[in-house]
């Protein structure tokens, strides 16, 4: 590290965001319609999971991302865990995923009852490896009558969650002719990745399903939500059915024909989404500004930042630079952070958590390296 390289980034990033006092990682922006479309919504009186900007949000979501249908939740979280359940996941399988990921891509595994399995992530995406996804099949597991088994455990390895690093693209397309070939369903974790194309595809289209995220601190929010997206009808209709506590239609009768879910988007959250999603371009092109800037600064300063891939457009939803080790890491988390200046270290990896000590992991050297170097900065959209 470069003497003074702390203090100069610190006042780098307040010079960027010159109107904060504390510099937040990632502040919302409501600059458009937000207050009109929730005091419409308001109006209307339906501000629960039934109303008009619920089903024009899915709309327009499945639209902008190039999906033939969208299905709103209460959260990604909640979007994940459908996912995996409208494809029979449960006890006594196995879902393959990367430990370099926020907790929920593991809980919502947990929930079905099924156990993660952790294979190791590229450096350079920081999503899951399709080199590394392939060492594992072909050396732990064997197929039987078309189900993958892994040895060791015995579980019956039923799908597979990749999950888009920071808004950065993984290496979709490799990981689903992997998955193709050993039978697993593909499900795309993009919580983080709104906005993010790989050849001009948008993330989350590219598997059976795919998740987006809506949290207050992704690029775009709807204070709490998340979207399915399908390009198969039959698994969009069911999502619809499930995630409305699956209650058959009737004009007075309370009838459920199935275990259903509660998890349904509320209308007003869908009302503030649209407002969000007219200015998704806007917010794309301003990331990028930032991020080009953050670039060109640490180019000046020997760090390395961290770029889209090859053939992608990212949404850059939290720029991120790799430090010279842990120690590094660790003065620079903590003199910004003294500073006002919010940044964060990546995820703990899923598998050294408490409920997931005991999941069947594979050689996470990439994964380690990366917790110990990599360090996000304040990624909110500039004016």
């Amino acid at each position: 590290m470069k003497p003074g390289m702390i203090n100069r980034t610190i006042e780098f990033i307040k010079t960027l965001y010159k109107d904060e006092e504390f510099v937040p990682l990632h502040a919302p922006r409501f600059w458009g319609h937000e207050k009109k479309y929730t005091a419409d919504c308001i109006d209307s009186t339906f501000v629960s999971s039934v109303g008009k900007f619920v089903d024009e949000f899915e709309k327009k979501c499945a639209a902008y991302c190039g999906a033939k249908y969208a299905v709103a939740a209460v959260n990604g979280t909640a979007a994940l865990h459908m996912a995996l359940v409208l494809k029979g996941i449960g006890v006594g399988d196995g879902v393959i995923t990367q430990p370099l990921s926020f907790v929920a891509t593991a809980n919502a595994i947990h929930y079905t009852g099924a156990q993660p399995v952790f294979v190791d992530v590229d450096r350079d995406t920081m999503s899951l490896s399709p080199d590394k996804l392939e060492q594992f099949l072909k050396t732990e597991v064997v197929l039987q009558q078309g189900v993958a088994c892994h040895k060791l455990s015995g579980l019956k390895l039923r799908a597979c969650i990749v999950m888009h690093t920071l808004g950065h693209p993984g290496r979709v397309v490799e990981l689903r002719k992997i998955c193709d070939l050993w039978g697993l369903v593909l499900i795309e974790d993009a919580a983080e990745s709104m906005g993010s194309f790989l050849s001009g595809r948008h993330v989350g289209t590219f598997g059976t399903m795919g998740v987006l995220s809506f949290n207050g601190n992704k690029i775009i929010t709807t204070g709490g939500g998340g979207m399915l997206l399908f390009n198969d009808e039959a698994l969009a209709r069911q999502a619809k059915h499930l995630t409305t506590t699956a209650k058959i239609p009737h004009p007075w009768e309370y009838a459920h024909d199935a275990v259903g879910y509660n998890y349904r988007m509320p209308n007003l959250n869908a009302a503030l989404g649209l407002a969000q999603l007219e200015q998704l371009d806007k917010f794309l092109v301003s990331k990028r500004v930032v991020a080009e800037t953050y670039k060109q600064f640490f180019v000046k300063e020997d760090v390395e930042f961290v770029c889209e891939p090859i053939d992608a457009a990212s949404n850059y939803w939290l720029n991120a630079i790799i430090l010279k080790d842990r120690g590094e890491r660790d003065a620079f988390l903590e003199a910004t952070n003294k500073a006002k200046v919010m940044t964060r270290p990546l995820w703990k990896l899923l598998n050294t958590l408490n409920p997931y000590q005991r999941s069947f992991k594979t050689n996470l050297d990439n994964a380690q390296w990366l917790e110990d170097r990599v360090v996000n900065i304040p990624s909110s959209v500039a004016r």
